[in-house]
């Protein structure tokens, strides 16, 4: 079996390579042999066609190992060599052992981490660096755990509640284009033969039943010019202000995003300014994290107000996407000196609202959508029958 490694000669360079070795065991003792201190050791694992992703779950998971290791002594290296060696993601275990040598580079944790922004974010280097400030990486690391896990959770309520009506506006659409694309033509040929007189509506579907047949290529073009102008304006400043208002107006829905952006917001800067991060810095990836465009801007506002002398609550008083109850809050923990506490439990407090918002919302949404798909398909059912009573009535 081939093996990697990752050794260390007498000089005190760092050698990687493959061996061939009957066992784990071996490979190791070989090494030894050799003269080297063995780093890691692990399977070889083949070169696949793709990079793997790594999840969220798996940076959580990671992050929760690590805490538990460096709070029970073991270093950090040591502790990520470990996690190496059981690590059953090639890319997550590739970038481990890049982390694994800048730490024994001697080089910062933190410094590391910023090497790979996708799986590590700037709040998660920055409560990292903060940490070895302070020497507390173990408990740090477990609280990042704790944030990435809320997260996590808050992304899960929002997808759940999100699929039942997605789901039926599929479905209404797809039966929609059914009936007037297969239904509607088996009829159009009745309705001319006996020469009946249409009502209106039966008159309108039969004309759009005959533009998406006689016209499906300018349709798809439609739809291909609307995918292209959906994914070209989200990458423009005007295109994403223009998306993230609507989100945030948008009705039944607006309300209960509004709420998540605070809570996601509010929670990072929490967790940076318990963590002994600068307000400057704290109050700047709560607006990075804060996903809207409109809502890091007014953070990009308090950063600019509270970096000229004033206090947080100053400067989000009277803005409008912030509920004057919250800035009341703000308000008191600074005059307290208890703003790290005060913004934790507001952060909670919007987590069960966006969770009670989510399930009112559901609620509503669910008669909606089936209303609305009674309607379409009702609609489109009566027009087809409207005219076979009208001939049963009056056969030619």
């Amino acid at each position: 079996m081939t093996y990697d490694y990752r050794v260390r000669d007498p000089m005190g360079q760092t050698l990687e390579g493959t061996l061939e070795a009957a066992s784990l065991e071996d490979a190791s003792q070989q090494l030894r042999r050799d003269g080297f201190e063995v780093l890691n050791v692990a399977v070889h694992a083949e070169e696949p066609l793709w990079t793997r992703r790594v999840t969220k779950s798996e940076i959580i998971y990671t992050t929760s190992q690590l805490s538990i290791m460096v709070d029970t002594g073991i270093t950090l290296s040591t502790a990520l060599a470990g996690i190496i060696a059981q690590e059953e993601n090639p890319t997550l275990r590739k970038i481990l052992m890049d982390l694994q040598e800048s730490v024994e580079a001697g080089g910062d944790f933190s410094s590391a981490l910023a090497k790979h922004p996708k799986q590590f974010n700037q709040t998660y280097v920055s409560l990292v660096r903060a940490a070895e400030a302070t020497g507390s990486l173990g408990e740090m690391l477990e609280r990042i755990a704790g944030y990435l896990r809320k997260e996590v959770e808050t992304r899960g309520r929002v997808r759940a509640a999100m699929a039942y009506p997605t789901v039926m506006m599929v479905a209404a659409v797809g039966v929609t284009i059914f009936l007037l694309t297969y239904i509607m033509p088996k009829f159009i040929p009745l309705f001319e033969s006996r020469g009946a007189s249409l009502p209106g509506p039966t008159k309108i579907l039969m004309g759009v039943s005959t533009a998406l047949l006689g016209y499906w290529y300018l349709w798809v073009l439609l739809l291909v010019v609307l995918v292209v102008a959906w994914i070209v304006g989200r990458r423009t400043e005007q295109g994403r202000a223009a998306w993230d208002w609507a989100k945030i107006h948008c009705p039944l829905l607006g309300k209960t995003y509004r709420k998540v952006v605070i809570s996601r917001s509010i929670r990072t800067l929490a967790t940076m300014i318990s963590a002994g991060v600068p307000v400057v810095e704290s109050i700047e990836l709560s607006g990075e994290v804060a996903g809207n465009i409109h809502y890091k801007k007014m953070w990009d506002h308090v950063l600019d107000q509270v970096t000229a002398g004033q206090r947080i609550h100053d400067a989000l008083a009277g803005n409008p996407l912030m509920p004057h109850v919250l800035v009341q809050m703000i308000a008191s923990g600074e005059e307290t000196g208890k703003l790290d506490y005060v913004l934790e439990r507001v952060s909670n407090y919007y987590d069960q609202e966006v969770e009670a918002s989510l399930k009112t919302t559901t609620s509503l949404i669910e008669p909606i959508m089936i209303a609305v798909m009674g309607v379409v398909v009702g609609g489109i059912g009566m027009a087809l029958m409207l005219p076979i009573f009208s001939l049963s009535r009056h056969p030619t």
